[in-house]
């Protein structure tokens, strides 16, 4: 064999084994990504859940006190029509 074609395989062979060096880099930077999409969607979906539960006791704390309000209102016209329970 000539130092040529041993030259062409060394190099051969130097550039296969960075080829995949690369290729291992590239997947270990894909899974990383990957790995922290994840983790970004997972506290995305907690916090919509945070405020989905926060939306539904406002909104019933909200028509509490309008059918409070509303009560108080019937209460009030009851009282000066003579129509209100008497005391």
């Amino acid at each position: 064999m000539s130092s040529t074609q041993f030259n062409a395989g060394e190099n051969h062979g130097q550039t296969q084994k960075k080829t995949e060096e690369w290729i291992d880099s590239a997947k270990g930077t894909a899974q990383s990504a990957h790995d922290k999409t994840c983790d970004a969607l997972g506290r995305t979906q907690e916090q919509a859940h945070r405020s989905q539960d926060e939306s539904a006791g406002f909104l019933q704390q909200t028509g509490e006190k309008v059918a409070n309000m509303a009560q108080g209102a019937v209460d009030g016209v009851k009282n000066t029509l003579g129509m209100g329970e008497k005391k």
